[in-house]
């Protein structure tokens, strides 16, 4: 198990990982820092617990419309995905009808074949 320290509101805290995360940890450390500084700067520094608490809000909360805004991509996505076998299809069916046609009309070109 891995350790890192991360720096948050000025303090340094150790946070343990799995070996091999710590990059991603403090990449993570570094985007809680810059929300909670945010939080800091909208309402002054009204102790660690509670700027962390609010800044913890503010990630979930982005989160949460993260999340939303993926399903509604996912569910655009699966309309376009319907439409695109829809018209694919269509275009079987029409090469088909062309084929047929294309068939016919060279049996009728045939030498030996009845004028129709």
């Amino acid at each position: 198990m891995g350790a890192i320290t991360v720096v948050v509101n000025g303090r340094p805290y150790t946070v343990g990982c799995e070996d091999g995360q710590e990059d991603h940890v403090a990449t993570l450390a570094r985007e809680f820092d810059r929300q909670v500084v945010e939080v800091g700067e909208q309402v002054g520094q009204v102790g660690d617990l509670k700027l962390f608490l609010m800044a913890a809000l503010m990630g979930a909360d982005e989160l949460a419309e993260a999340r939303v805004r993926l399903a509604h991509l996912q569910s655009q996505l699966a309309a376009r995905q319907a439409e695109a076998v829809e018209l694919r299809r269509r275009a079987a069916e029409a090469i088909d009808a062309a084929a047929r046609r294309i068939e016919d009309f060279s049996e009728r070109l045939e030498p030996g074949a009845a004028p129709s």
